[in-house]
């Protein structure tokens, strides 16, 4: 019912941070990794010897009629100074799938926008205010109650409204002079709310629910750097507070309560010579839920709240320019959540089960090494080689049992995920590519059965040619999905490859300057498919097109 509303077009930049590891700065039970969002500035538009940039964007796709309309204005005031306005209209339908099948209620008019203003001041102009706003709002009508799989069951309802408002402030000051003296603050507002309507419809058609979460986050780095080495000392705080209503609705898989988190953490890299870095960091996080009390959560439900704790140990040594090593240990613990804890279905909701679910805690295991090598067929060439090697071992895994189970959250008292990831990439004059292979494996090892939601193995690869004279850049990508028959609670999914084509043309100079057309088409050969842990299957051939301008004075 929430989460995450937004639209790409608001970003600049999606960092993935793989691994356990990152549970150290990001937050405790972040097992899989961190995805880390990045919002547009005014600079990445406005040109040298310029104050103000109009952008102005088109696109179209014609598998489902999705269309996108924007508008961007960048101003820079002065050299301390610049703000960003960002209007989008994304319209998006009911698509057909490789076979023809039209997945229906999908029908989204979605309005969304962002305001930003970056801000310079104080001695050598090296203090840093951003303040932004974003919003996104999506309505859609004649819509499945159920939006994340195919339960004809649940019925349609007639409206929903989903509204996503955020804002943030965040203060940084690098302080060049100041060794000890690398500071960043930021004080962050959410508010999500998603309504939905149903004429003559129960209450559970009938409803809102909303998310509104305050999170404040606070770091600082001390340098200190000798003859031969390096280091950098990062300590910080995190806490956030979430309130989750449901208005209307008495299901009890949506519990409403308060969700308060506050960790610490300390993260210490050390460089020696260049070619040995070690890092070594831990976390202590402390998280207290509380239930609200309503028709579905009575009073006398008890509070829930428990600590978690993740060190970690991570080293990577550089033999020479072209050949590395590096591993890490990791522990993470995960506190259940309020879906968890709180979830009301079955035939005694508050059996002490429910309340009882233990800290899912994770050590981790990582290895690999890192290839480079310029100049291996022609010259001004480079070639990149990585695998990675990784064992986790989790105890009190907390798994969900579905709907019709109760409980419905238990913990697994001992599972394992372990896998390989090979990336590689070589690129030239002639032209360029990348590919990657992923092998991932997930047991039960109290049943001797598997984990339902661990990824089929993957392989893929882009190939494409850059014409930077012209601005043009065209290629081609493949994905090579196999089955994922490796379940026990879950249906198995089929094997399948999918082909795309691109062509940019991005003129650097002359009187199209300022012009962006770019072309692709996805699953070319119209193949039937179906992601795993996917609830319908994906789109068929689509034919996407856009189209930019930008003015500059």
């Amino acid at each position: 019912m929430g989460g995450l509303f937004t639209d790409p077009e608001l970003y600049k930049q999606v960092e993935v941070l793989r691994g356990p590891a990152s549970s150290t700065l990001y937050g405790a039970g972040a097992l899989g990794g961190v995805i880390n969002f990045v919002t547009k500035d005014a600079s990445d538009f406005i040109g040298e010897g310029q104050n103000t940039a109009l952008r102005l964007k088109g696109s179209y796709e014609t598998n489902g009629g999705d269309y996108l309309g924007q508008a961007i204005v960048a101003h820079r005031f002065n050299e301390h100074a610049e703000i960003l306005l960002m209007g989008n209209y994304r319209n998006t339908g009911d698509y057909e799938t490789g076979d023809g099948t039209e997945i229906e209620g999908l029908e989204v008019a979605a309005p969304n926008g962002l305001a930003k203003g970056t801000f310079t001041f104080g001695e050598n102009m090296e203090q840093k205010l951003r303040i932004s706003y974003q919003q996104y709002t999506g309505t859609a009508a004649d819509q499945a109650y159920s939006q994340t799989f195919d339960q004809p069951a649940f019925g349609d309802i007639d409206e929903r409204i989903i509204t996503d408002k955020t804002a943030i402030i965040a203060y940084e000051n690098v302080a060049s002079d100041n060794p000890w003296l690398d500071l960043n603050i930021q004080f962050s507002y959410s508010d999500i709310t998603n309504e939905q309507s149903m004429d003559g419809g129960s209450d559970l058609f009938n409803s809102t629910f909303g998310y509104e979460s305050f999170q404040f986050n606070i770091d600082n780095t001390f340098e200190y750097i000798g003859e031969n080495f390096e280091n950098y000392l990062t300590i910080g705080s995190q806490t956030i507070k979430q309130e989750r209503t449901r208005d209307g609705s008495d299901s009890g898989t949506h519990p409403e309560g308060t969700d308060f988190t506050t960790g610490f953490y300390a993260q210490n890299e050390f460089i020696w010579d260049e070619k040995l870095t070690l890092i070594a960091g831990a976390r202590v996080d402390y998280r207290e839920l509380t239930p609200a009390i309503n028709d579905v959560q009575p009073f006398g439900v008890p509070d829930y709240d428990n600590w978690a704790f993740s060190p970690k140990i991570a080293a990577l040594y550089k033999f020479n320019e072209n050949f590395g090593v590096f591993g890490s240990i990791a522990q993470t613990q995960r506190i259940p959540t309020l879906d968890e804890v709180y979830d009301t279905i079955g035939p005694d909701p508050f059996d002490p089960q429910h309340i009882g679910l233990d800290v899912e805690n994770s050590l981790n295991y990582e290895a690999g090494f890192a290839i480079s090598k310029y100049d291996l067929l022609r010259a001004g060439d480079s070639f990149q080689l990585k695998t990675t090697g990784f064992y986790n071992d989790i105890q009190d895994l907390i798994t969900d049992n579905g709907r019709d189970a109760f409980p419905r959250y238990e913990n697994i008292d001992e599972a394992e995920i372990y896998g390989v990831e090979v990336e590689l990439s070589y690129t030239s004059d002639l032209f360029y590519s990348n590919a990657g292979y992923s092998l991932v494996r997930g047991n039960n090892v109290t049943t001797g059965g598997y984990l339902n939601d661990v990824a089929p193995d993957e392989f893929f690869f882009t190939i494409g040619k850059s014409m930077p004279e012209y601005g043009i850049d065209f290629g081609w990508t493949s994905r090579f999905v196999a089955a994922q028959d490796l379940v026990d609670a879950r249906d198995p999914s089929e094997a399948f490859n999918i082909h795309d084509i691109y062509l940019n043309w991005i003129p650097q100079d002359g009187p199209m300057l300022g012009w962006e057309a770019r072309f692709r088409v996805d699953n070319i050969f119209n193949e039937q498919y179906q992601e795993y842990l996917e609830g319908f299957p994906s789109k068929g051939r689509t034919f996407k097109v856009s189209l930019v301008k930008q003015f500059g004075w």
